[in-house]
């Protein structure tokens, strides 16, 4: 059975403050271990914000202790009994696997407020976003091996790029949790604050990001995130075209009035 909308509404909180598009898992009972509806929802609202000029930056948290404790398959659709070949290869395209890219294809910068426990695709959902704030009492863990699993969610395509090919085999061969002190030494996280303070960081952060040149910036995650499946040829043509349509821009044609005036520019996203 899924969610009503009325009962969705309350899993995963929604605003849109200042330009900023806030989206909040809110099962603290589950330690926020997300279900099928919650996934949808999610990946539903990274589209609106793509697709929103008045949205310039995204942050992704969730309330009490847990960030995502992984994925609750109760809240999956009814497939019968009978499991054939290609069943699961299926649900993990259609499922963890598009969660992960609507992060990184999202349009607009997407910071991580990891405010406890992120474990499996919830690490995973972590990763992916474009900046990481931890709380100090936040741990990471690739909990998948505990249960005899491979990782999915784009787990070994996310962690070798962040912390190399030896780091990511010892975070998911062992599966031990890694707490936010040792996720920021390992390249995982880019700060760690106090508990208390996550809120406040992660809105001073986006709020800059809301304010700065959105497709731009747009552009840029694009950029870094080819560069690391691509050769320097194919990079360097990204880039070019990448320069070539941001130069279309209001907001490029006002970075470069503004230096040439002396003044700090007024971006607007477009």
């Amino acid at each position: 059975m899924t969610d009503s909308p009325q009962a969705l509404d309350s899993l995963v909180l929604h605003r849109i403050d200042n330009g900023v598009s806030w989206i909040t898992l809110n099962r603290p009972e589950a330690m926020n271990a997300v279900t099928w509806d919650q996934r949808e929802r999610v990946i539903a609202l990274l589209a609106e914000a793509s697709a929103d000029p008045a949205v310039r930056a995204v942050v992704i948290t969730a309330t009490g202790k847990g960030f995502c404790a992984g994925a609750d398959l109760r809240g999956a659709p009814a497939t019968g009994s009978e499991r054939i070949a290609g069943d699961v290869a299926r649900m993990i395209r259609l499922g963890a696997q598009r969660l992960i890219t609507a992060v990184l294809d999202c349009e607009k910068p997407v910071v991580a407020a990891v405010n406890g426990t992120a474990a499996g695709i919830g690490a995973h959902l972590a990763l992916a976003c474009d900046l990481v704030l931890a709380a100090e009492s936040a741990r990471f863990i690739e909990v998948f091996v505990r249960r005899g699993l491979v990782p999915d969610g784009g787990g070994a395509y996310l962690l070798p790029r962040l912390v190399g090919p030896q780091r990511a085999k010892e975070l998911m061969f062992f599966g031990d949790a890694v707490p936010a002190a040792e996720a920021e030494r390992l390249g995982l996280v880019n700060r760690v604050v106090p508990d208390s303070e996550l809120e406040a960081r992660a809105r001073e952060w986006v709020e800059r990001l809301a304010q700065g040149p959105t497709r731009a910036i747009a552009l840029a995650k694009q950029l870094v995130n080819a560069s690391l499946d691509g050769d320097r040829a194919a990079a360097l043509a990204a880039e070019a075209t990448a320069q070539e349509i941001n130069m279309a821009t209001a907001d490029a044609a006002e970075g470069v009035a503004s230096f040439v005036e002396r003044r700090t520019p007024k971006y607007h996203g477009r």
